[in-house]
């Protein structure tokens, strides 16, 4: 059985919209109400979007509900999602924690409180049933002022129990006029010895080059390939991997069919780029990483070869990930050892071939 690492996997959407439903419904939520019944639901919040900024709000929406009360109902239902269905061994799941605290309060209340956010999704992910390794990435917002971003980075150096690294979220499209201080919280981070990622070259809009040298992964980053392939000389330097989220791109507008990112797969490959295939939002998509692998290859945009090489890719840039090598080289390690010891485990036929003689 093959097993995956997830490295690009957003809280807020990764509540798959059934587990959504229920929950506002059990919960008498107003938002349930807005809706005749699960159907009408589901469009709602599964169709694509013309824009990636129209896309984002959908995050506001769960957002609200993702109290601390209510973050373990959704990790641990994310948790049991992704060890059953999705085999997964490895999972990096990233929030704005202070976007899960409580809005009446004041900021710097608000900043107190982050702390328990990441304290509760960090111990409601260990669920000894579903054994999956995983961290947690706090992302800064463009929504927040430079405080609150600079206390993100300050939380996830305190917290590295459960904090991995640092993102950017927001909407590439829309850093321009805060780009130097964005650059300077990386640099703050990168001082602080913690890993980073960010949300860039994703859109037309989003290309911001003096950001690319502080991120150790570039969350999305298909405009590099697709629009400034130049570049993919020197992220192959840095050992810089792209986080690809294929189903995104036609729910956000960004792309119009899965075939275009052929382009994007065949340069990576081509300058020695790693890609990880990821899900992004797969609660919004109603998808899991299998179907995104299985897309890609059904649509041609990927060969196995090429599969096989992003899903080791993904456990090489795990930034937690404890092995030197995917699970299924200590599943196969462990059963040499184990026919080894008891040689009844061997093929049949490797035993049998002189019965009745």
């Amino acid at each position: 059985m093959a097993l995956y690492a997830e490295l690009h996997r957003h809280l807020g959407g990764s509540v798959v919209p059934r587990v959504l439903w229920r929950y506002l419904q059990r919960n008498g939520s107003a938002l349930a109400e807005r809706f005749s019944d699960y159907p009408a639901f589901e469009n709602f919040y599964t169709r694509p979007r013309n824009t990636l900024d129209e896309y984002l709000e959908l995050h506001t929406l769960v957002e609200s509900v993702q109290t601390e009360v209510a973050l373990p109902y959704f990790v641990y239902r994310l948790m049991r999602g992704a060890y059953i269905f999705e085999n997964l061994a490895y999972l990096e799941l990233r929030y704005t924690p202070y976007l899960r605290t409580p809005e009446h309060l004041s900021q710097s209340e608000r900043i107190e409180r982050m702390a328990n956010v990441v304290d509760v999704v960090g111990r409601s992910s260990q669920i000894k049933e579903y054994p999956i390794v995983t961290s947690q990435i706090l992302c800064m917002h463009l929504r927040l002022p430079y405080e609150v971003n600079r206390a993100i980075v300050d939380l996830a150096a305190q917290s590295r129990e459960y904090v991995c690294a640092i993102d950017l979220a927001g909407g590439d499209n829309h850093y321009g006029d805060r780009l130097e201080e964005f650059v300077e919280l990386y640099a703050y981070a990168r001082s602080l010895g913690l890993n980073t990622t960010g949300h860039v070259y994703e859109t037309r809009d989003g290309c911001h080059p003096k950001l690319l040298p502080y991120l150790m992964r570039i969350g999305h980053g298909i405009q590099i390939p697709l629009q400034h392939p130049e570049l993919l000389q020197t992220l192959a330097e840095r050992g810089q991997c792209l986080e690809i989220c294929p189903t995104t791109y036609l729910k956000t507008g960004t792309l119009t069919d899965l075939s275009e990112l052929k382009v994007v797969f065949d340069r990576c490959f081509d300058a020695g780029v790693d890609v990880a295939i990821c899900t992004d939002n797969a609660g919004l998509h109603n998808v899991r990483l299998p179907f995104e692998y299985e897309n890609l290859l059904t649509h041609d945009v990927i060969d196995f070869q090429q599969l096989q090489a992003c899903q080791d890719a993904a456990f090489r840039h795990a930034f937690v990930w404890p092995h030197r090598h995917r699970p299924e080289s200590l599943l196969t390690n462990l059963l040499k050892a184990e026919t080894t010891e008891h040689p009844l485990l061997l093929e049949p036929t490797a035993l049998s071939s002189g019965a009745g003689e």
